[in-house]
């Protein structure tokens, strides 16, 4: 309606398509929306890994919605689930936890990349023991933006978490050591 009533054509050619093209703007009128719009543009990420189109929300920890995303490896194994919906129940007060067993793994850790959830925290075989071995009593944490793994005892994931969440990775990753699998 612009080029209507202004009388002057907005559209321009575009060489690479061989075609008239009407540049648009995603324009927010006032209020919040804005600075919203502009968060979730900065943050927004595409990158190749393992040939597979990774889309990552990196918002900083303070402004993720989600901060950690509690991860069962196993949802038919009672004894993981029973401890992950523990761990998400301790973790919820103190920070915005969300449990989560829908999906393979990296399905789940895929899904909590794209919403922007900074740490997932896996419980695994491991964690709680079975016929073969005891129980270690430790978890993953998984950080979104490296997609660098430390595993850590459950009693220390609280200190462990605030270390992260202030961006303090280089010293957690000093004192558990780093995995990447």
């Amino acid at each position: 309606q612009h080029t209507q009533f202004s009388g002057k054509a907005l559209e321009y050619f575009d060489e690479e398509s061989k075609q008239k093209v009407v540049p648009f703007v995603i324009e927010p009128s006032a209020g919040a929306d804005r600075g919203t719009l502009a968060f979730l543009v900065d943050a927004y990420n595409e990158e190749e890994v393992k040939g597979e189109k990774r889309v990552v929300l990196n918002f900083h920890p303070e402004l993720a919605p989600i901060k950690i995303a509690v991860l069962p490896l196993l949802k038919k194994n009672s004894g993981i689930v029973e401890t992950a919906h523990k761990l998400c129940v301790d973790l919820r007060k103190r920070w915005h936890s969300v449990y989560d067993d829908t999906a393979s793994i990296g399905r789940l850790y895929r899904r909590q990349d794209e919403v922007g959830t900074p740490f997932c925290v896996t419980v695994d075989v491991q964690t709680v023991g079975d016929e073969k071995a005891p129980a270690d009593e430790k978890v993953t944490i998984r950080d979104r933006d490296s997609m660098l793994q430390v595993r850590v005892a459950m009693t220390s994931l609280p200190t462990v978490m605030d270390k992260l969440m202030a961006g303090e990775w280089a010293e957690v990753y000093r004192e558990h050591g780093v995995t990447n699998d």
